[in-house]
């Protein structure tokens, strides 16, 4: 009786994808605020070339988070 009131299959796909898609951008933002703050340790210390590589990862990885949270909502109101 319980299998036809829950659909366990397309319950445990959106646990699994909620997880990765949660798990993803927290990494991804995490680089950016890595990035981030490297770059201004960087910067301060006098090593140009080294901080406008992190500051690199931060504005790639902000974007990314970006279009992944935009992507998110695009596949919500879709369903």
């Amino acid at each position: 009786m319980l299998a036809t009131l829950v659909d366990t299959g397309a319950l445990l796909k959106t646990v699994a994808a909620a997880f990765v898609a949660g798990v993803g951008v927290t990494l991804i933002f995490s680089l950016a605020i890595l990035g981030a703050t490297r770059f201004a340790e960087l910067n301060r210390d006098g090593r140009p070339a080294a901080a406008a590589s992190f500051g690199a990862l931060a504005v790639v990885a902000l974007a990314a988070a970006a279009a992944a949270v935009t992507i998110g909502i695009i596949v919500m109101t879709k369903k």
